[in-house]
């Protein structure tokens, strides 16, 4: 159960908490259209507008997979991609902030800045959107690694901060010296 001040879980006792935060897959979990008053589109997204608020009321953000987020003259809504919650996540605290200083929201603007796939740990391929190559230019082999590799150590900072994300990458370093990188059956 969710109220103002609490989540309920199962079997635990209940966790007092101000904000809450729903983290879902592609579908959004069938309870968000049961939500009395909110908008939801078929795969249970809450339907919201620019400032990430939900359509019938603008006190309840969305962001991430549960929200359907459109962009101003688009035809199609933003992807449910991590660099789209990324975009929002940072726009919504920009608003959260904002607010409790009596201001106004933030308008959501996504800015797509490619697509990067890892083919384990040999090769990636993808594509960059950026000021320089004015559109995207596809990257593919080492070069495309590098990339990767860069992007989900810079995840990992944000999310650990400098030190652990240090730790985290030398025991991935040593991992690799001292597991094999094949596997024998």
């Amino acid at each position: 159960e969710i109220t103002d001040t609490q989540l309920t879980f199962a079997e635990s006792e209940p966790l007092n908490a101000e904000i809450k935060v729903w983290a879902a897959g592609i579908k959004a979990p069938g309870f968000l259209t049961e939500l009395d008053g909110l908008e939801t589109n078929r795969l249970n997204q809450l339907k919201v507008d620019t400032t990430l608020a939900t359509t019938l009321d603008d006190c309840v953000f969305a962001f991430g997979d549960c929200a359907e987020c459109w962009n101003e003259g688009n035809e199609r809504s933003v992807p449910p991609r991590a660099q789209a919650a990324h975009q929002q996540a940072s726009t919504l605290y920009k608003t959260l902030v904002a607010r409790l200083d009596g201001g106004a929201a933030h308008q959501f603007v996504y800015k797509d800045h490619g697509s990067l796939v890892s083919l384990s740990d040999y090769t990636a391929v993808g594509s960059l959107m950026g000021n320089l190559s004015k559109g995207s230019m596809m990257v593919e082999g080492k070069l495309a690694r590098l990339f990767y590799v860069s992007l989900y150590r810079m995840h990992q900072l944000a999310l650990h901060g400098f030190f652990k994300t240090g730790l985290i990458w030398l025991n991935d370093r040593l991992m690799r010296v001292i597991h094999s990188r094949m596997k024998l059956h």
